[in-house]
């Protein structure tokens, strides 16, 4: 893994723990990662077989769900520290996420979703930021269009405008290209790392496809960095 000096730090996980119980009660560890970091701009690829626990990881770094031990520092602050209020909002601010399945509202407009987004972060709706984002990603001419009238490849882009719409520190996308088909795949990786790139935006992407890492300097593989044996 590629070292980042403090100063270039972005993301730092510390001795992260994470572990479930399972109905009779027996500890199920899924995360044991002693250090991982990602510099500011950088962008890396973090790959595993399914199960392996790379959407847990992805939660945890994005506040959604909490480690049972260690720390999760970015921008300079540990998100584990906060209360939930505060990683929601934080998250608003900070964190971009593109999910697999999208999550857009199916009764809103490609506009209204990435509208929708904003309200969260202190910065509010910014229409004209919104339109500029749906531009960058082709779909200018779509604004107006429900998710059920756009394409799966079109939904996705949708999603990755609205990830991108409180120009965020920090970009996870959990496997961005599983529903799209191949032809679109690199188009789609392309985007995401050419918009994260222009806002210097710091990027993590999980994936199982080894066409969609080898696009990236960096690869880590979670069993690698994860202690814990699945």
């Amino acid at each position: 893994m590629s070292e980042s000096t403090d100063h270039q730090c972005l993301l730092h996980l510390r001795q992260i723990e994470k572990e479930y119980r399972e109905p009779d009660g027996k500890r199920l560890p899924i995360l044991n990662i002693p250090d991982f970091s990602a510099a500011a701009g950088e962008q890396l690829a973090l790959v595993g077989r399914s199960g392996c626990g790379k959407t847990t990881l992805l939660h945890i770094m994005a506040g959604i769900s909490l480690p049972n031990r260690g720390s999760v520092i970015i921008d300079g602050l540990d998100i584990v520290r906060l209360p939930e209020a505060g990683r929601d909002r934080f998250r608003a601010d900070k964190i971009g996420y593109v999910f697999q399945t999208f999550n857009l509202l199916p009764a809103f407009s490609a506009l209204e979703n990435v509208l929708v987004g904003m309200t969260f972060s202190r910065r509010r709706g910014d229409e004209s930021r919104a339109r500029q984002l749906l531009d960058r990603v082709g779909l200018g001419h779509r604004l107006h269009h429900k998710p059920n009238t756009l394409s799966v490849g079109e939904q996705q882009r949708v999603a990755v405008a609205r990830a991108l719409a409180n120009r965020p520190r920090l970009l996870l996308a959990d496997e961005p290209t599983a529903n799209v088909d191949a032809a679109n795949q690199q188009q789609l990786v392309d985007l995401i790392r050419n918009s994260c790139a222009e806002e210097r935006v710091t990027l993590v992407v999980v994936t199982h496809a080894q066409e969609v890492a080898e696009q990236f300097t960096r690869v880590e593989h979670l069993e690698a960095i994860n202690r814990i044996a699945h």
